[in-house]
């Protein structure tokens, strides 16, 4: 009997031994997995699709991101609770643990590329933007096959290495989409858009006259004030779209020929507005014409500053114009002399 307990006493203390040493094994994981690792900058790692743990602790310890790919390895397969490290571009920051790069990887925190699409731009030209992004992947649409012009929308979109081309710029159509779905419907009154594309096609000509914020409710107004009195709208923009369709550039002045081309877009012959955009407006240009200012002006012109000097009448408009002209002339006369 005695025998049996001191049996018994020894393999409890056995026991207790073997359960101590696994706790402070444990214990001495934990925190190896949690304290910094060996980084000492911060450091960009690209993990491949289909990559296995131990692969990704291997490139992991490659790049001194972690000491330990065994430690690594363990640590996921506990700490991980089966959810699955994601592959992508990650940006690690100095010092980071174990621990923090599992979290990091499982919850997709990737590098966040941006491209930003300026206002007014035409398909075929926000399309060569999306096709020269590094980082994106997969063959840009053809511009054919978004229709007309002003289908996309002009801002700062976001992705992640490996993006498809194509799916960002059906981010951007919806994004166009939605935006006049939200702006239509509190629209001011009295407007005579027949439907949001109208306003669109507007906001279009706006966005194209002006790149001054401010200006863009007065220069609404001004086209809105046409269009009620029957004038033809005698957008230069219009007309350049006539001769390039949004191709290209037109790298010279436009001429009387160019106000007499028999189109559409012409709008120093056709009264009304143009039968599509002449180019991707932006929000605030889509806001402006929903919302224009108040104002009888029916005539602006360029004041030599960047920005337009405005006009009620032919008259004042005349004398506008002969201000610009000689302002114009000034400048050639100033450059020709250098």
């Amino acid at each position: 009997m005695a025998r049996l307990r001191r049996l018994l006493l020894i393999f409890l203390l056995i026991a207790v031994l073997v359960l101590g040493a696994a706790a402070a094994g444990a214990w001495w994981g934990y925190q190896r997995f949690t304290t910094p690792g060996p980084l000492t900058a911060d450091r960009t790692v690209v993990v491949p699709r289909g990559s296995s743990i131990a692969a990704i602790a291997g490139l992991l310890a490659d790049e001194g991101v972690i000491e330990d790919r065994f430690l690594f390895r363990a640590g996921v397969r506990v700490f991980g609770r089966h959810k699955p490290l994601r592959a992508g571009e990650y940006l690690f920051a100095a010092g980071i643990s174990p621990q923090g790069a599992m979290q990091q990887m499982i919850e997709g925190r990737q590098v966040q590329h941006r491209l930003t699409i300026a206002e007014g731009l035409t398909n075929r030209e926000t399309l060569e933007l999306v096709a020269g992004a590094a980082g994106l992947s997969g063959d840009t649409p053809d511009p054919a096959s978004l229709g007309r012009e002003g289908a996309l929308l002009p801002e700062t979109y976001f992705f992640v290495l490996g993006d498809s081309r194509a799916e960002l710029v059906a981010r951007m159509k919806s994004s166009m989409d939605e935006t006049l779905a939200e702006l239509w419907p509190a629209r001011a009154e009295g407007l005579p858009f027949k439907d949001s594309r109208e306003a669109l096609i507007l906001a279009s000509i706006v966005e194209k006259e002006t790149g001054l914020p401010e200006e863009r409710p007065h220069v609404a107004a001004v086209f809105l004030n046409r269009l009620a009195k029957g004038m033809a709208l005698q957008s230069d923009p219009t007309v350049i779209f006539a001769i390039t369709q949004g191709r290209s550039k037109l790298d010279r002045p436009l001429t009387a020929k160019d106000l007499a081309i028999d189109s559409p877009f012409n709008t120093y012959l056709v009264v009304g507005l143009p039968p599509a955009p002449i180019a991707n407006p932006g929000r605030a240009a889509i806001e402006a014409v929903l919302h224009p200012a108040r104002s009888d002006d029916l005539y602006f012109v360029a004041d030599g500053t960047g920005g337009h000097v405005f006009a009620k009448t032919l008259a004042e408009h005349n004398k506008n114009v002969a201000a610009w002209r000689k302002i114009q002339a000034q400048k050639r006369n100033t450059t020709e002399a250098e």
